[in-house]
């Protein structure tokens, strides 16, 4: 069993006690389990069995250089969202031809970084979008290869802010309007037609609505094919949720199932860019008590080191993590608000916790956040952005050091 777990006496990671790290880095320090990227990057790619099909890590889930390094050893690819995730890939090792460059507003930098390179496809938001990218590869004399992302008009089960498929986001062009695109598109010499894109949100734990949405891709690219447009494959974005607290959350054999029953009699090769479902689970925030605040009615306030600064969903989205000490103590479970620094009330990891009244300095860990925990950190309080360990074979080792005060200031006059 790899990653994280409680042994007879403490909180381990992959045999590494995570006090350990604490005692030896400080807090607040994000801690990834190299063997549980591993696994649950193996357990998407035997999902897809023989059937054609390309795994494409969303960077934007965790971009840390040693976890997309980690992915790609395992055989994922890359999905990037930005240049600055692209020239990631690229350090990481990746080839151009092993990059999906997806994402809406691309710079006019990004599009010219994009088609110098030569990357597998990028994901078009739209029609202007199409045009900017022929341009650029007409300058340069030389073609690009492009698919269309798609909006379906489909509701994800997920929280607003995460939930990308409905006609009233900006994602994506209209699903009556692509036809028409994606035949202009198909006909131009500067582009490659190969694809269509959808997304329709994050953290979901249904499979319907990526179902509806597979639907409407393949019913499109039917149609495409009857005018005579080639189209290589579907790319069917991300979006696969986990269990944050105990709810039930597909497993990648019940994922790729439902897609290759709406996919599997087109023919058309399967692309898919899960993030969250690879890395979620393979990372925790080690943060430290730093004091204790007493409630009416017997509960307690306890402040941690770590705030909304290091890690955002909790007061971004309401969502949940699971809180633990990371030495357990016998001492009776009191009811506790585990809060951060920042001066925002919405700075709350959890209300009404049940855990052994820790003291000052006792370290906590926040489970399940290695995605969209550091990678959408801030310096908001000035606060410094965190360390990053890697922990792998038994050993771990920082990945990222902590941010100095004098790189923050660096940029600055």
């Amino acid at each position: 069993m790899c990653g994280f777990g409680l042994n007879e006496s403490a909180w381990i990671c992959d045999g590494v006690p995570l006090s350990a790290i604490a005692k030896a880095v400080g807090t607040p320090t994000y801690v990834y389990s190299a063997p549980t990227i591993r696994d649950r990057l193996g357990a998407f790619r035997a999902s897809f069995g023989s059937y054609r099909h390309a795994i494409h890590y969303a960077l934007k889930a965790n971009s840390n250089l040693a976890v997309v390094r980690v992915v790609r050893a395992a055989g994922g690819l890359a999905d990037a969202n930005s240049g600055g995730e692209i020239e990631v890939a690229l350090r990481a090792g990746y080839a151009p031809g092993d990059i999906v460059f997806t994402g809406v507003g691309k710079t006019p930098a990004e599009i010219e970084q994009a088609v110098a390179l030569g990357v597998k496809a990028i994901n078009a938001e739209s029609s202007g979008e199409l045009d900017r990218i022929a341009a650029v590869a007409r300058a340069r004399g030389t073609t690009a290869r492009v698919a269309l992302r798609v909006n379906p008009d489909v509701a994800a089960d997920s929280h607003p802010h995460i939930s990308t498929g409905l006609s009233t986001h900006k994602f994506g062009v209209p699903v009556g309007e692509a036809r028409a695109i994606a035949r202009r598109a198909g006909g131009r010499e500067e582009l490659a037609f190969v694809g269509l894109h959808v997304h329709v949100g994050s953290q979901m734990l249904g499979l319907e609505p990526l179902r509806r949405a597979a639907e409407t891709v393949v019913g499109l690219a039917r149609e495409l094919r009857e005018d005579n447009v080639t189209v290589e494959h579907l790319d069917l974005g991300g979006g696969l949720g986990i269990s944050y607290d105990g709810e039930p959350a597909p497993t990648a054999d019940q994922y790729a199932a439902a897609l290759i029953d709406v996919v599997g009699p087109s023919g058309l090769t399967l692309v898919v860019e899960p993030g969250r479902a690879i890395v979620g689970a393979a990372g925790a925030l080690l943060a430290s008590v730093v004091d204790l605040k007493p409630q009416p009615g017997g509960k307690w306030f306890v402040v941690l080191d770590a705030g909304m600064s290091e890690l955002m969903r909790p007061a971004l989205y309401g969502a949940y993590h699971r809180i633990t000490l990371v030495e357990p103590t016998d001492r009776e479970p009191v009811a506790c608000d585990v809060v951060g620094p920042i001066c925002e009330s919405s700075d709350v990891f959890g209300v009404d916790r049940m855990l052994p009244l820790p003291m000052v300095g006792s370290v906590v860990a926040v489970l399940d956040a290695g995605a969209y925990g550091a990678s959408m950190a801030s310096n908001y309080n000035r606060h410094a952005m965190p360390a990053e360990v890697m922990v792998d074979a038994g050993t771990w080792r920082i990945v990222r050091r902590r941010q100095t005060m004098d790189e923050q200031l660096a940029c600055e006059e």
